[in-house]
Parts: structure tokens; C-alpha cells; sequence
């Protein structure tokens, strides 16, 4: 215990010179917090461990002094949900999920609440540290500002590099299935630095989420952007069909991606069906050499996977080097600028080209691609 002793004399001192006007028991019920309910672990930990626990500990302070000493409760509860709801991650994921729920009335601070009130009612660890905290003070303003803080540095635990809430707001998503999260395991040393690693893949931390449920999570999420990308794709192109062709075009494209044959297009049309076969090559060149490559490469090609950046054209490795050994130096140099990201009129004058040759090289190039890889694939 003598090291245990030590750090909490070396707390309470601290703790007299940063709250000068607070009672001797109010500084002790912060250290017994701050030292949690088994202070006499850290005896044991080794060097290494024992750095990373008064790391914990400085970080647990920190944020019960910034963000909740000296504000009433109901205050310090804003300040939780706003913090917890300006995490990016979180945020986002949050955001699509009302996007597609029934009731899109609901904003992301209103989820949070629920997220943390079902932990406050399910979770076992924070259950524990209340109560651990009800042991430390009498005092309900400081036991409710402690709680906060424990909430806050709780949610924003990083468990295989992501915060722990977004695993609870999983489990808040899945409450009705069997499983989810379990307890803190006790006796783990939990990395709680905000910018520390999570813990590796030990059978300890995968136990900390729910792997299926967070997987299936994923899956969706993954679908779900892939279908709001589709549709981006979709509207952009309807709209170039309509400026640079016609409306009949932009008809024709609506009804090709409904699933219609040439001659039921040609009949809701009310043209001759050789005319709809003209306007599909036409269509489809503008598709292709136009709208993909040079009015919205990103989007569309990213939709596809065959961007240069990402998916290397969609080539196998093997692909790509075969591919790659037959450019000249003038197209890997413009290769290489695209993939860097790099603006093309510098090379353009580098060449002794003009930018929109550049450009028509990049557009033989991506299709050079494209016909080696349906070769692959035939």
C-alpha cells in the first residue's frame, strides 16, 4: 500500500493548491475517486503499467476539472451530451441511422441520451463505479459531477481504436437481441489515455463488444453508402443527359436502369427501336468517355472501383504490373500525377502538351485498363 499512500498524499496536496476554498473531505473524496476502489492493485503493476495508470489518472482529473468542476449538475449534464455528440465518428453514424429511420425528428443529441441512459440502466461497469462513487462522498453535487466525468472518460475509451461508445450505440441499436457487450473485465489494465492504442486482440478486449453484431453493423453501413452513392451517381448523370443531350436521353436512362428492354423502351419512348439502340451508344459513350472521366471521375469510378487512387483501375497486382510495364514514360508520368492528386498543367508544359491532351490521355488510358481487366475476367 505504501506506493498507493504515496500517490494519494502527492493528490491531496495537489488537490489543496488547485481547490484552495474546498473542504479537507471533499479533496479526499475526489483522491479515493480519482485512486478507484482498489488502490492497493497499483502496488503491483510493473513500471511500464504503472505509468500508464497515473496517466489514467491525470487524464480522469483532467476532465472532471475542464469540463465539470464548479458548473451545477443539470450544466455539466449539457456539457456531456455536447461532448459526446461533437465526436465525428459517432456523429456521422448517428446521423445516417435517423436518416433512414422512421422518425427523422430525432437529432443526434437526442440519441446520445438514449445511449447513455440505457448504459446508465445495462452497463455493469458503470454501475460499479457509481456505486464506488457513493462511497466516496455524501456530498450529491460533487457524487453527480464525479459521475459525469467517470461517464465522459468511460464513452470515450478507445477499444480497438475506436471510442467505446460507438460499440454502445451497437448494442443500443441491437438492445432487442441477445448478447452485446459485457462487463469490464476486473483486474485488466484498460488503456484509458484518450490518445493511447486500444488493447491488441486478445480474448480480453474482444470481449468488450458484440464482434457479429458490430460486423453486421459495418456490412450495412457499408450497403447503405454504397446505395446513397448509386444514387448520387444517378441524379448527377440524369442531369448531364439533360444539359448536354436531351431529355429523351435522360427518359432512356431512367427506364434502362428500371430493368426495360430496347423494344419496351423504344415503346414507352414511342420510337422506332433502332433509333433507342443509336441513343443507347450515345448514351453509353458519354458514360463512359465523358461523364465518368471528366465530369465526375471520383464519383463514379469510386462507385465502380476502378479509380486510379484507390483500385489501381480495379487490376489485380499482377494486372497492374503487366499494365503498368507497358506504358511509356509520358503515360506513367501522367499516371503517376493523377494518382498523386497533383493539378495537370505543370506536366502539360513539362510535355510540351496541351491540358485537355492530357486529359484524352488519361481517358485511352483508363480504358486501356478496363479491357485488360474484362480480359482477366473472361
Amino acid at each position: 500500500m505504501a506506493r498507493a499512500d504515496t500517490m494519494a498524499e502527492d493528490w491531496l496536496s495537489r488537490l489543496r493548491e488547485d481547490f484552495p476554498d474546498q473542504p479537507q473531505s471533499v479533496c479526499q473524496s475526489i483522491v479515493n475517486w480519482l485512486l478507484g476502489e482498489s488502490p492497493e492493485r497499483l502496488a503491483d503493476l510493473a513500471e511500464a503499467d504503472l505509468a500508464i495508470a497515473r496517466q489514467a489518472i491525470e487524464y480522469r482529473y483532467r476532465i472532471l476539472q475542464q469540463r465539470y468542476w464548479g458548473v451545477s449538475p443539470d450544466q455539466g449534464y449539457q456539457r456531456l451530451i455536447k461532448r459526446l455528440s461533437s465526436l465525428f465518428l459517432i456523429r456521422n453514424k448517428i446521423k445516417t441511422w435517423i436518416s433512414l429511420s422512421r422518425d427523422r425528428r430525432r437529432s443526434v443529441v437526442d440519441v446520445i441520451q438514449e445511449v447513455i441512459q440505457e448504459m446508465m440502466r445495462s452497463d455493469r461497469h458503470l454501475a460499479q463505479q457509481l456505486k464506488w462513487i457513493a462511497t466516496c462522498t455524501q456530498n450529491s453535487r460533487l457524487r453527480n459531477l464525479l459521475m459525469l466525468a467517470s461517464i465522459e472518460e468511460y464513452c470515450l475509451r478507445p477499444i480497438r481504436n475506436q471510442p467505446l461508445i460507438i460499440y454502445r450505440f451497437v448494442n443500443y441499436l441491437r438492445r432487442s437481441q441477445k448478447g452485446g457487450m459485457t462487463q469490464v473485465p476486473i483486474g485488466e489494465l484498460i488503456r484509458l489515455v484518450s490518445d493511447e492504442i486500444a488493447p491488441g486482440d486478445s480474448e480480453d478486449s474482444l470481449s468488450l463488444l458484440d464482434v457479429e453484431a458490430w460486423n453486421q453493423y459495418q456490412e450495412e453501413q457499408n450497403e447503405l453508402e454504397q446505395q446513397s452513392m448509386r444514387h448520387q451517381v444517378k441524379t448527377s448523370f440524369v442531369n448531364y443527359l439533360s444539359r448536354n443531350l436531351d431529355n429523351t436521353a435522360a427518359r432512356w436512362l431512367e427506364l434502362h436502369l428500371k430493368g426495360l428492354s430496347q423494344d419496351q423502351i423504344a415503346q414507352s419512348l414511342g420510337m422506332p427501336v433502332q433509333q433507342v439502340y443509336r441513343l443507347r451508344e450515345k448514351v453509353s459513350y458519354h458514360a463512359v468517355r465523358i461523364f465518368a472521366l471528366r465530369e465526375q471521375p471520383a464519383m463514379v469510378l469510386g462507385w465502380l472501383k476502378t479509380s486510379l487512387q484507390e483500385h489501381n483501375f480495379g487490376l489485380t497486382p499482377t494486372q497492374w504490373d503487366h499494365y503498368w510495364q507497358g506504358l511509356s514514360p509520358e503515360e506513367q508520368a501522367i499516371l503517376t500525377t493523377y494518382k498523386e492528386g497533383q493539378p495537370t498543367e505543370a506536366l502539360a508544359r513539362r510535355l510540351g502538351l496541351k491540358n485537355r491532351q492530357i486529359q484524352a490521355q488519361w481517358v485511352q488510358l483508363y480504358l486501356r485498363a478496363q479491357e485488360l481487366r474484362t480480359q482477366g475476367e473472361g
